[in-house]
């Protein structure tokens, strides 16, 4: 089967197609999520920051026989954001989706890192998120579209040794709760996705020598190791969920008639998530995640 086009058709474009933009599609949710949006009929315009890294996206979607339009974005490059977006809407003339799904992992704490180095997951993980938003919403407004951003269950419990991540993504969930509302009164649904453990993410999208941190840990080793075990486990145990069944939540939504704002990928998920929504003084939480290091 020959490989989909990276480019739209040279004729002209279907005008009433749904179109969706999605980041962050090289792997993972966002890679799954291209390839099942393709497959329910709607326009994909999968995006990434390096296109050399899209071999994996154009054999999946070889496989499953659809075509996928592959794009560059950058989503902490806001001239690389608006170009993309407006080159969105000079082939096709609308945008009725964005999947806000790029990010990076990081493990560390505060004494063993620099405040640039939190700022720098800041960037990727929130501000990142509003470049692309902000240039959407505009087009969203035109279309009554969803704006929907993939967070993580860590968007919702602060976890030990991932305080930037963490600290990004409920920076993204409040966020996106607050305009959420704001963005109803003009037609635009606003949704936060929210997986657990996904296979191949903790150590492949962290890209760390674990065994070299912890050995770099001075005081926090003891707990460092700990938490990297518990967390290498859910993963060797088999209790990870795979990129396809996360993404089937972003599909829902996207296609579902009122979709939920908060939507979990999984049953764990929900009952995880659920400790910190029903726990009013916080000691549950508290309780649950200092076993991890202790």
């Amino acid at each position: 089967m020959s490989t989909p086009p990276t480019a739209p058709a040279t004729t002209a474009p279907d005008a009433s197609l749904r179109t969706v933009l999605i980041t962050g599609t090289s792997s993972g949710i966002g890679l799954a999520a291209a390839v099942a949006a393709a497959r329910a009929g709607w326009r994909t315009v999968a995006t990434l920051r390096d296109t050399g890294r899209a071999g994996a996206l154009r054999e999946a979607a070889a496989e499953a026989g659809v075509e996928i339009d592959i794009r560059r974005l950058d989503v902490v490059d806001e001239e690389s954001v608006t170009a993309a977006v407006e080159g969105v809407i000079a082939d096709y003339g609308r945008l009725d989706a964005v999947v806000n799904n790029a990010g990076a992992g990081h493990l560390g704490t505060l004494e063993l890192e620099t405040v640039a180095d939190v700022r720098e997951v800041m960037e990727v993980n929130f501000f990142g998120v509003l470049n692309v938003s902000k240039a959407a919403l505009p087009h969203l407004r035109a279309t009554g579209g969803r704006l929907i951003t993939v967070t993580s269950v860590g968007g919702v419990i602060g976890q030990p040794f991932n305080e930037a991540y963490c600290a990004a993504k409920f920076a993204v969930e409040g966020y996106m709760e607050s305009l959420a509302p704001v963005a109803s009164t003009l037609g635009v649904t606003v949704s936060v996705i929210e997986p657990g453990a996904v296979a191949t993410e903790f150590v492949n999208n962290i890209g760390l020598d674990l065994d070299a941190r912890i050995a770099a840990a001075g005081p926090y080793a003891g707990a460092l190791r700990t938490y990297i075990d518990r967390t290498v486990s859910q993963f060797t145990e088999g209790s990870a969920q795979t990129p396809a069944g996360a993404a089937e939540a972003v599909m829902e939504a996207l296609t579902a008639d009122r979709p939920a704002f908060r939507i979990q990928t999984s049953q764990w998920a929900r009952d995880f998530t659920g400790t910190k929504l029903t726990d009013q003084d916080g000691a549950a939480v508290l309780g649950m995640t200092g076993t991890w290091v202790a």
